[in-house]
């Protein structure tokens, strides 16, 4: 598996070796002891996949508030996204940044997102399913969100979302203090 890290400390591209013979392929598209060899400490808690049958379908931006230690590896397993991550981590150097990134089944990558990030996502294809490992469970208590198109955040989405859901649009702008 190859890994690629990103500007925002934790936030990890992951490209696995693809092995083909006869009856198609096979990958790896989780590896403990990869994570661990860039630094990454991940124990599977929860799995959910995410089905989108909708071009241009819109996720988050969603994140858990400490005592949360929430981090989570997406991986489409059809389509493609337009992820963005937003690191919140207050004692992080790239507080408050962002990057964006395409992530597509047909590539096979994942994405790790650290705790503490904000995690957001636009469908660029119809029929995209996601797969997500989660590093903590769930904890309602401590979830939490803010809208898409947040002005402090002014991220260029490639297009506006043709389907959200109403907790998502109602999301109020992020507020540093809320963490």
């Amino acid at each position: 598996m190859k890994t690629i890290e990103q500007e925002i400390a934790g936030v990890v591209l992951m490209l696995p070796d693809v092995y083909r013979d006869q009856r198609g392929a096979f990958r790896r598209n989780f590896c403990v002891n990869e994570l661990a060899r860039i630094g990454i400490d991940f124990a599977v808690c929860q799995g959910n996949i995410s089905e989108n049958p909708k071009p241009f379908t819109m996720r988050g931006f969603h994140y858990q508030r400490v005592p949360s230690k929430e981090s989570k590896i997406l991986t489409p397993v059809s389509g493609c996204l337009f992820n963005v991550v937003i690191d919140l981590r207050k004692d992080s150097d790239t507080y408050l940044e962002w990057l964006a990134l395409e992530v597509s089944a047909v590539r096979r990558e994942s994405l790790h997102v650290p705790a503490g990030c904000a995690n957001a996502f636009l469908t660029m294809e119809e029929n995209t399913v996601v797969q997500y490992y989660m590093g903590d469970h769930f904890r309602p208590e401590s979830y939490s969100g803010f809208r898409y198109n947040d002005p402090g955040f002014d991220i260029p989405w490639p297009c506006e979302p043709k389907i959200i859901s109403e907790r998502d649009a109602s999301f109020p702008d992020f507020r540093s203090e809320a963490l």
